[in-house]
């Protein structure tokens, strides 16, 4: 390369820049994954730090990264060296083990959890079980509303039905859009609340999942409450979980939230299978123009930092309300939107991760 034109180390991250992190829009240099560059005569070499169960992504990276820097006018020589680490969780104490027991007849349970209220988890965890069921109804799907205090997927499925018992004592599940349904909503009336202490709600939430007749199930979704207090700890403790699903919204307020439920499933040894940003942007049917109303890249930065799948990005519409508020899911009344979509490539993900 002519002296005038020396390789430089800004020369180096800006030609990376151009290295998208798999599945984001925004570069590994941003991301702060580039950790050292070496510049010797016409010889370059980085350094790049990734976190990530994925084996696909650091070959990906390498690749990428490799040809970018041998696209440098002056580089004889291109050297990627890749520190992979996977996520860390922690482990618990001595004593603390959690009994690794499963419902019997389901192959696979789902958590869906938020750390704070409103961000849209009923809603995703509906049109992802309806997702997950398949359009051809290939999967057999269960879905429980853990949200004791607030439960909502009654109104989403479009049903107040009463749940029966058999001989045995166990409770059926309502049937509805081919999914099995369990939601303490169907046991008390639109209007009543429910007044119940710690103890209680443990125990409720023991038996829905417990004394409930899920039958022969590929996955169950487990709708839970905002928050990481009783009800999460009851799960945990009660069924082996295949796995969490976490939804935000991109505004901070909502991601030091989601973090507290991320840390949470570590610190018990669930995978997070990954996040969810819900109302990501407003697309606008007048002028057609997108709008972050709750801030943008959010959820891009807290995926790469948990070092997890950012599964989808959401949009505010008034359709996916709609739906819910006339118990027609969105992935079941328009799979073929846009929106239905994303919850149909959700339910790849994970059905990827999760082998049945």
């Amino acid at each position: 390369m002519p002296s005038s034109s020396p390789l430089t180390r800004e020369g180096v991250l800006d030609r990376l820049r151009g290295v998208k992190y798999p599945g984001y829009s925004r570069d590994i240099v941003s991301f702060g994954m580039v950790k050292d560059v070496r510049i010797d005569g016409t010889r370059v070499s980085v350094r790049i730090s990734l976190t990530t169960a994925d084996a696909r992504i650091p070959k990906q990276i390498e690749e990428t990264a490799t040809a970018a820097l041998e696209s440098i006018p002056g580089v004889s020589e291109a050297t990627v060296q890749l520190d992979v680490s996977a996520p860390v969780t922690k482990a618990l104490q001595a004593g603390e083990g959690l009994p690794q027991t499963k419902i019997e007849g389901v192959k696979h349970i789902i958590a869906v959890a938020s750390g704070k209220g409103g961000v849209g988890k009923s809603t995703v965890a509906a049109n992802l079980a309806v997702a997950l069921r398949g359009e051809k109804n290939q999967m057999r799907v269960g879905l429980c509303d853990c949200d004791i205090y607030g439960p909502s997927i009654g109104l989403m499925f479009g049903t107040n039905e009463r749940p029966t018992a058999t001989e045995e004592g166990r409770i059926q599940p309502i049937r509805r859009h081919d999914l099995n349904l369990m939601s303490m909503g169907f046991l008390l009336d639109d209007s009543a609340p429910a007044i119940l202490r710690g103890p209680m709600v443990t125990r409720y939430t023991q038996q829905f999942l417990r004394s409930v007749d899920w039958g022969e199930l590929d996955y169950l979704v487990l709708d839970l409450p905002p928050g990481t207090g009783d009800i999460q700890l009851t799960i945990v403790q009660t069924v082996a979980l295949s796995g969490a699903v976490i939804v935000t919204t991109p505004q901070e307020v909502a991601l030091i939230d989601a973090r507290k439920a991320a840390t949470m499933f570590g610190k018990v040894n669930v995978p997070i299978l990954g996040l969810v940003e819900n109302m990501s942007y407003f697309l606008c049917p007048n002028d057609g123009n997108r709008y972050n109303i709750f801030g943008s890249g959010g959820g891009e930065r807290e995926a790469a930092r948990l070092g997890v799948t950012l599964l989808a990005q959401i949009p505010l519409e008034m359709g996916l309300r709609e739906s819910g508020d006339k118990g027609l899911p969105l992935a079941l009344s328009e799979p073929e939107s846009a929106t239905g979509h994303l919850f149909y490539h959700i339910a790849n993900v994970i059905r990827q991760q999760c082998v049945v």
